[in-house]
């Protein structure tokens, strides 16, 4: 089974270069990716179609017409996700809430690739300890959080911990 992360965008089409997001997305093996545009009013959907028409089996786009919270648009990206994908795992980053200006979003994907197998770990040992059935939106757990938690060393990741969320 796969991992799926929904990465949710909204006015971020200057952080975007798709050439090395393409790139690093290709190279994230068992991850399926759900990039979700949250009403931007920049070209944001464009950068994101662009990725998906690089005909990468691993990435969708979801576009939200109308500005809802990010817990909305993860919650529309983890029904498309449910409904499209046998996941076992689902994880999910809000762009807006991350200093991205530090090393890019690239590193961001890059630091879930390299990381994927101690997050399915630690998300695997979290869930074991609730000792109770989930609900598809009780499964959802935050990337960045967990790669805090584990202590990975990344560049990017050590960053974001001194950002305020």
């Amino acid at each position: 089974m796969k991992t799926g992360i929904i990465i949710i965008f909204h006015n971020n089409e200057k952080h975007i270069d798709t050439a090395i997001f393409i790139k690093q997305l290709s190279q994230a093996k068992d991850i399926q990716f759900c990039l979700v545009n949250n009403a931007s009013k920049d070209n944001t959907i464009l950068a994101l179609q662009e990725i998906k028409e690089a005909r990468l089996q691993n990435v969708s786009v979801v576009d939200i017409r109308k500005f809802k919270s990010d817990v909305s648009a993860v919650r529309a990206g983890a029904r498309f996700m449910f409904s499209q994908f046998n996941l076992k795992h689902l994880g999910y980053v809000s762009i807006n809430l991350l200093n991205i200006n530090y090393k890019g979003l690239n590193s961001l994907i890059k630091a879930i690739s390299e990381n994927h197998e101690v997050i399915v770990d630690y998300n695997a040992e979290t869930l074991k300890r609730r000792d109770i059935k989930l609900t598809l939106f009780q499964s959802l757990f935050s990337v960045i959080e967990y790669l805090k938690k584990i202590k990975v060393n990344n560049q990017f990741i050590d960053r974001q911990c001194l950002t305020q969320f």
